[in-house]
């Protein structure tokens, strides 16, 4: 059986073919390492919940590579990602972050960050949730400095919580009762 040359249009349907593969090559490479990405960011992001000793619930959270503890949770019941930081006096909430959330501008007034001097929104969430463990309400700011859509978890939630830290892990629990 005698093969005919292939047209000019089968050559570019088969060179059509071969960039549409490396293409979708690509494009799933970058879908992996983008993946891979985030779980070293946030290492927590389906944070789980035991029950510790005494019966409370109790999440314990991982260290990312870069020696931060990240975690999925909740505000008002809506999703958000959090940084949990003992430096910081209250929860702090991105502006476009609170604009999304819903959060009402409270008073104005300045915070002494590490960054300088912040002007910046009080406000009040009815809710955070990390995990089976619920405080509210929280103390916050809303602070329009911040750059991206982490929160700041700070001692305004984290003060209503006893924390253990041991190697790369953080425990939270309720505080036990005496």
């Amino acid at each position: 059986m005698k093969q005919t040359p292939a047209t000019g249009t089968e050559k570019q349907l088969g060179k059509g073919m071969i960039i549409a593969a490396w293409l979708l090559l690509l494009a799933l490479l970058t879908w992996f390492f983008n993946e891979q990405l985030d779980k070293q960011h946030n290492p927590n992001r389906q944070v789980m919940s035991a029950i510790s000793a005494d019966g409370q619930p109790q999440v314990t959270l991982q260290r990312n590579r870069f020696g931060h503890y990240v975690a999925t949770g909740l505000i008002n019941a809506q999703p958000v990602v959090f940084m949990l930081d003992t430096g910081a006096t209250d929860v702090s909430v991105p502006l476009s972050v609170a604009e999304k959330l819903g959060l009402e501008k409270g008073p104005p007034l300045q915070y002494h960050t590490a960054n300088g001097t912040v002007r910046a929104w009080q406000t009040v969430i009815h809710e955070i949730s990390l995990g089976d463990l619920r405080v509210g309400p929280v103390r916050a700011s809303i602070n329009p400095a911040v750059q991206g859509d982490e929160v700041l978890l700070g001692m305004s939630f984290l003060k209503q919580l006893d924390f253990n830290q041991q190697g790369n892990t953080l425990t939270l629990k309720y505080p036990t009762r005496h």
